[in-house]
């Protein structure tokens, strides 16, 4: 295999597609073990603590490697988004209902998607995205609000879950 520093747009594409999924599959086989040792309950509670801590580095590591400004507002946090992790797994849109409301929306989630393969209930997510989504979303500006409008276990529909962003 070639160094990362010789490789084509395809083969560095390639490399970013496993590490993401490496990542998630990572992020998931941890979840289970705390679930298997200390129940769901306290499985989710790990997980949102996890999410605090990370969401913020990684925000501030994507607004370091591709300048993006600090209190840069909801433009800010709309390019910032294009860079996290599960973007490159994820089918996911913005829209704009006006200058001071952005909607996140996620389309298709790989965390969902594999567990209808297995017929399994979604997972109910929402209170690790709140925290998770909330934190991203202040580390770009602290002036930005974050509400849910759905999120597993609210019920799916042609998108696994929306968030909008104020300012």
């Amino acid at each position: 295999m070639a160094r990362i520093e010789e490789m084509t747009p395809e083969e560095l594409l390639k490399l970013v597609q496993m590490f993401a999924k490496n990542w998630l599959a990572h992020d998931g086989c941890w979840f289970l073990a705390a679930e298997e040792s200390l129940g769901l309950e306290a499985a989710i509670e790990l997980d949102t603590r996890s999410w605090s801590k990370f969401a913020v580095v990684e925000a501030r590591r994507i607004m370091k490697e591709f300048g993006i400004p600090e209190n840069g507002g909801l433009k800010s946090l709309e390019e910032a988004m294009r860079y996290r992790l599960y973007a490159v797994l994820n089918r996911q849109e913005v829209e704009w209902a006006n200058d001071h409301v952005m909607v996140f929306k996620m389309i298709e989630c790989r965390v969902q998607k594999a567990r209808a393969e297995k017929n399994l209930p979604p997972f109910p997510c929402k209170s690790v995205g709140l925290v998770e989504f909330s934190q991203f979303a202040r580390t770009i500006d602290p002036r930005i609000q974050t509400r849910c409008r759905c999120c597993p276990p609210d019920p799916v529909t042609d998108q696994y879950c929306v968030w909008e962003f104020t300012i």
